[in-house]
């Protein structure tokens, strides 16, 4: 692609000529140098014979990305139109070899993706033969590099209106859409190749480095590497943290037919809490002073407040949002989560709706509503709720994550009719896409009621030296948390007059012990990285899920991230060489956040992407050249397990092989004991259906998949279960590589997860 000369929409055909005739002859030649590279490995591929241009003749040829998607529009736009899948990227980096030109502006070299070939020459034959080619791939970089692609390699003129963007899968949208084509967008296509070249040339430089200092078969990431940071970095403040005691006294008394639990918080007028917790209180001495000035005074009211609190209604969801959101009330992991929202847009066959998309564009960082969609949102709150739940003017919402540049063309995530309410798709839609599709709902009808009231209540009595309190809440108006549960804090108190004398029933203290901060779980660090502006929508789902199959990470019973000792080794060695206050500082996240808005600024025009990738391959080169020379990594010590071996009984150990983690004897050569560690995968035995999946190996270490009630349930697949059915056979589908596929009617789509 080399130095892209695309019109974009912002600028007129006749200004980006003129731009061009006025650059330098040297970068003429290297615009034409990096073309030509592009194309030469793209159209020499096959010699597959082209289809016949009359299947097309006189229709209009509309290419999208998945094949659901393309059963959806042929329905809803008739027989005039032939719409087909390119199934995700037709053309992508070899992933054999760097396929950067360094030394010429930094040129890609793209192939034809690996069993693309009929398919190219089927696209290019309808092309051939229709009155116009649409491409409608999906509406973010990534869609508009893939339009950018189709374009080049079907010889599509970039100086016409060719390009089609649906944020919506309905048939209005549809239909205006296509009636109103608008240019590729060069700027983004530049944004996202930026990030391509960025990511590739961080990842296939950087991964050569670990083999050759710790251990062959690692990786490096622009994101992955903060990401794993962030958690390591977590871990060594637990490893650091020491305990502290406390105490908690509380009071249990009766007053004007009531009980109350009080805590103590003030000794003498001192305050003994911070952050809720008595931390004064530290020692048993302390605990039992203030237990026995209560025993031997009086309880007495001197206080009793409540209020009226407001609280307003949540945002509807953005990306990150919706994944954090299914992970803590679904269980659902991102890139789960992902698939089945992507299905949801794609669209599914609705009675009296026909083949219809269920909600809007679900990669998306705005907030922003369609007037259409909160006009027909606020009716139906009028007509289902009444108009006590319907504020006066509609609720709009602002970006509140720090460093991203919202793309506004994008909608908040939202159900395209409102009127399809959960509980009228319950026998249409499946489990997971029924749960997934009611979380969506629900929070934007929420994000349009009106606010929810409660009355917080506070109750403070003195007890000689020693003074008390007790804090309440009650829900007084549910307003939008009759969709969206509202988390109350503490229990109803009932109000009790100032002065009165309660009635001591009993006193104690219990002993607790100062906690570290909390390992991240997925949604945490989902929610760490964009505040801090690291990353994209499109990449959160997969990040974790990385690291994890790279076994730098794994999860406690709780379902938090820890890092293991090769994620820790790893992060050390980054930390050390590429955690500089320059632009080859990969591992923290105020730089790789700098990065991100630098492509934002691409994407608007504002900075040029040959500018981005220079700068920073200047600096992180130079630093690449300085690891070299870094002595090399012991690997960590295989940590105990806690077990004896059965034949031996020396201690286990957890050990990393070329396929993976296993336990073994730390006995090894004499003792060769082994067994496998079994992972699950999050997914439901699809045979029995009580098992769950587990990740095995095979005698030869490949991966599989079987049941976790083995020899009970024989359930065995080569390919990871989607935990899913296919919408045309209604078959389990399966997940291999970024592609979600069906082993029966061999039906495909795209994952579309990384930008």
């Amino acid at each position: 692609m080399g130095v892209i000369t695309i019109p974009a929409s912002k600028k007129s055909v006749p200004e980006k000529e003129a731009k061009a005739k006025s650059e330098g002859t040297k970068t003429k030649q290297v615009k034409k140098t990096a073309k030509a590279k592009t194309k030469t490995k793209t159209k020499t591929k096959t010699k597959a014979k082209i289809l016949d241009s009359s299947l097309s003749k006189g229709k209009v040829l509309i290419i999208v990305e998945s094949p659901s998607k393309a059963a959806t529009l042929s329905s809803m736009l008739g027989k005039g139109y032939i719409v087909k899948s390119s199934k995700g990227h037709m053309r992508d980096l070899p992933k054999s070899r760097l396929a950067i030109d360094i030394e010429h502006d930094f040129a890609p070299e793209y192939i034809l993706v690996k069993g693309k070939a009929a398919l190219k020459n089927e696209l290019i034959g309808l092309a051939q033969g229709a009155s116009h080619v649409l491409l409608a791939s999906d509406p973010d970089r990534e869609g508009e590099a893939i339009a950018w692609h189709l374009a080049d390699l079907l010889d599509i003129n970039l100086s016409e209106r060719c390009r089609v963007r649906f944020y919506e899968i309905t048939e209005n949208a549809v239909k205006t859409a296509v009636k109103n084509p608008d240019y590729i967008d060069s700027n983004k296509v530049e944004a996202q190749q930026a990030r391509r070249i960025l990511d590739r040339l961080v990842g296939y430089t950087l991964s050569p480095l670990l083999w050759k200092k710790i251990r062959y078969g690692l990786s490096a990431g622009r994101v992955q590497s903060v990401a794993l940071n962030l958690i390591c970095e977590r871990e060594r403040e637990i490893m650091k943290f020491v305990p502290d005691p406390y105490w908690v006294i509380t009071a249990k008394a009766e007053g004007a037919g009531s009980l109350y639990e009080l805590r103590a918080y003030k000794l003498d007028g001192k305050t003994l809490m911070k952050n809720n917790l008595p931390l004064l209180i530290n020692t048993p001495e302390k605990a039992q002073e203030i237990i026995n000035e209560i025993k031997t005074h009086e309880i007495i009211v001197r206080e009793f407040k409540s209020k009226q609190s407001p609280h307003s209604a949540p945002a509807p969801f953005r990306t990150s949002t919706l994944q954090q959101e299914a992970s803590r009330r679904l269980g659902m992991v991102p890139a789960h989560t992902m698939r089945v929202a992507q299905a949801l847009y794609e669209g599914l066959n609705i009675p009296e709706h026909g083949h219809i998309g269920l909600i809007t564009y679900m990669r998306t960082d705005s907030l922003r509503i369609s007037q259409e969609a909160l006009t027909s949102c606020r009716e139906f709150i009028q007509a289902n709720y009444g108009s006590e739940y319907l504020p006066e003017n509609p609720n709009v919402y602002g970006n509140t994550a720090k460093n991203v540049k919202v793309q506004d063309a994008h909608e908040a995530i939202r159900p395209t009719d409102i009127n399809l309410t959960p509980e009228s798709l319950r026998d249409v839609l499946t489990s997971e896409q029924h749960r997934l599709y009611s979380l969506i709902w629900n929070r934007f009808t929420a994000s349009q009621m009106t606010p929810a009231i409660t009355e917080r209540a506070t109750l403070k009595a003195d007890s000689g030296r020693v003074s008390l309190k007790q804090e309440g809440e009650r829900l007084t108006f549910d307003g939008w948390s009759m969709l969206w549960p509202l988390d109350l804090k503490g229990s109803e108190l009932l109000k009790i007059n100032e002065g009165e004398m309660l009635r001591l029933i009993e006193v104690s203290d219990e002993q607790k012990f100062t906690k570290p901060p909390a390992r991240y779980s997925e949604a945490g660090l989902i929610k760490t990285l964009e505040e801090n502006g690291v990353g994209r929508p499109s990449t959160y789902a997969t990040i974790a899920g990385t690291l994890e199959s790279r076994g730098y990470i794994e999860k406690n019973e709780e379902k938090r991230f820890y890092p293991t000792a090769l994620g820790l080794t790893v992060d050390e060695f980054l930390a050390q060489y590429f955690n500089r206050k320059d632009l080859s500082s990969i591992v923290d996240a105020g730089f790789t956040a700098q990065m991100e808005k630098e492509l934002d600024e691409v994407e608007e025009a504002e900075r040029k992407w040959l500018d981005v990738v220079g700068e920073f391959w200047g600096e992180f080169s130079t630093t690449l050249e300085e690891a070299q020379s870094a002595p090399k990594v012991p690997l960590p010590e295989p940590s105990p397990i806690g077990e004896k071996c059965p034949d031996c009984g020396h201690d286990l150990v957890k050990k990393r092989g070329r396929f993976g983690e296993f336990i073994a004897c730390s006995n090894y050569p004499e003792c060769s004991y082994t067994r496998p560690i079994l992972s699950t995968i999050g997914v439901k035995c699809p045979k029995c259906g009580s098992g769950e999946i587990v990740k095995r190996k095979s005698k030869n270490g490949r991966s599989f998949y079987g049941c976790s009630r083995y020899p009970d349930c024989d359930y065995i697949a080569w390919n990871r279960p989607a935990g899913e059915k296919c919408p045309e056979c209604g078959e389990d589908l399966y997940v291999k590589g970024s592609t979600i596929f069906c082993a029966k009617c061999k039906y495909k789509a795209e994952v579309n997860t990384n930008e």
